[in-house]
């Protein structure tokens, strides 16, 4: 229990706070899952969607100070890397005539 006013008041103001930061972290785990979900099932243009969905919100968060700015980048960067490895090969474009593959 709080031994002040002002001690009180501070835990109503936590409370209040919690509760908002939960909604917006909540929001980005699903999104995050759904990113997920769709790149499992193949489905990347949905998942390009999706991202761009996630960069949203987690930009909203850091503006908000719900997460902090370095972990919002590795988040975003990192989700980037897993879209772009699962994309299929076959959207690269080919090699130029007379250049030999990259390789392995």
């Amino acid at each position: 229990m709080p031994h002040s006013v002002s001690a009180a008041k501070r835990v109503r103001q936590n409370v209040k706070r919690r509760a908002r930061n939960r909604t917006y972290k909540t929001k980005v785990k699903t999104t995050i899952k759904k990113l997920n979900r769709l790149v499992a099932e193949g489905q990347h243009e949905e998942a390009a969607k999706n991202l761009k969905t996630i960069q949203r919100l987690v930009d909203r968060a850091v503006c908000r100070h719900v997460l902090p700015l370095n972990r919002a980048s590795s988040l975003k960067a990192r989700l980037s890397r897993l879209l772009a490895k699962a994309k299929p090969a076959a959207a690269a474009p080919p090699p130029a005539e007379g250049t030999q593959p990259p390789a392995q």
